[in-house]
């Protein structure tokens, strides 16, 4: 079962501002690119929100109801930066993620924690004739390969 993985980005120029250092607003894109790797990795996709093998089970979204980035140092232009994802906490209905962004991830005298942020999503159903999503229990297939990390595993 998986609670923790790591996801390599470069900082690209449309992520940056005019002096060349990584906008706030993408932290989130990043932490969202992590998210869906993540997902990959285990089998399963954000889209078409079928969580079954052969699209057979119900339709499930996963949105947000919280989202906070809390920033330590910039990233810049070109900077390959690490993105590492904790499952802070499993719910019936929402995964709690934690992020750390780190900096200079290849060199240990260097490394440094440049960002850290937290997603909370919640599985919903989606009623295509009323429209609208309530949340509904995490499917078995997700829960039995996602579980929360060990507490000593990082400072959440």
């Amino acid at each position: 079962m998986a609670h923790c993985f790591l996801h390599r980005r470069r900082v690209e120029f449309a992520d940056t501002d005019v002096a060349g250092i990584m906008h706030f607003s993408n932290f989130f894109r990043f932490m969202e690119v992590a998210e869906h790797a993540f997902y990959r990795s285990l089998g399963f996709s954000v889209h078409p929100f079928r969580h079954g093998a052969d699209d057979s089970g119900p339709n499930v979204g996963w949105p947000r109801v919280h989202a906070s980035a809390d920033y330590r140092l910039p990233l810049h232009f070109e900077e390959e930066v690490e993105i590492e994802l904790l499952v802070e906490e499993l719910r019936g209905k929402t995964i709690h993620y934690h992020f750390n962004f780190w900096k200079h991830p290849d060199s240990p005298e260097e490394r440094a924690l440049a960002a850290t942020g937290r997603f909370t999503i919640v599985c919903v159903s989606f009623d295509a004739d009323t429209r609208r999503m309530k949340a509904v229990a995490i499917p078995d297939e997700w829960r039995e390969k996602i579980e929360a990390a060990p507490p000593a595993s990082a400072s959440f």
